[in-house]
């Protein structure tokens, strides 16, 4: 079976009951697992979303109750590192206004906003799960995370690999 191409149309799947499931990535040098788990509220806005695809995905269709796996990428064994969910609506990146911000975008304006963000809160921390371990894994082929030239910081999850991803995490799913 080919894999699509990168810039194919994306589906969203949805569980019977409406739940989504997502991959989003993070630095951990800026916002890991371990730092979502030691927030107070353990509770973080998903800022810094500066590519349209992922932050139409936040804006359009991620809800309040869908679940993330947290992916720690700019390592040099990035993986999954954990669980999150979505917590809150979407709402407009705070980042995008601030001059003194690495996310800062002059060209967006408070009155028409370009950057959404949605709050994430931690669920657990898992085993770490490598990419090398996910590309080996034949139920995962066609994880938009493993298509050839993907480099979304956002991406949708279909159930059936939700499911692997759980079962190759030891986690029910």
């Amino acid at each position: 079976m080919a894999q699509p191409e990168a810039s194919a149309t994306i589906t969203v799947f949805t569980q019977g009951h409406g739940m989504r499931y997502w991959l989003m990535k993070a630095e951990p040098e800026e916002l890991g697992i371990a730092d979502l788990a030691a927030l107070p509220t353990q509770t973080v806005g998903w800022c810094g979303v500066r590519n349209y695809q992922a932050r139409n995905f936040m804006r359009d269709q991620m809800q309040q109750g869908d679940r993330a796996l947290f992916y720690h990428s700019g390592v040099k064994e990035p993986g999954v590192a954990g669980i999150v969910e979505v917590c809150s609506s979407p709402y407009p990146d705070p980042t995008q206004f601030d001059p003194k911000s690495h996310y800062y975008d002059p060209k967006s304006k408070p009155e028409a906003p370009r950057w959404q963000q949605v709050d994430v809160r931690y669920i657990k921390r898992t085993r770490y799960l490598p990419l090398s371990a996910m590309r080996a894994e034949p139920d995962l082929e066609g994880m938009l995370l493993l298509v050839r030239g993907n480099r979304l910081s956002i991406t949708p999850v279909e159930p059936a690999h939700w499911r692997a991803v759980m079962r190759l995490l030891g986690e029910a799913p």
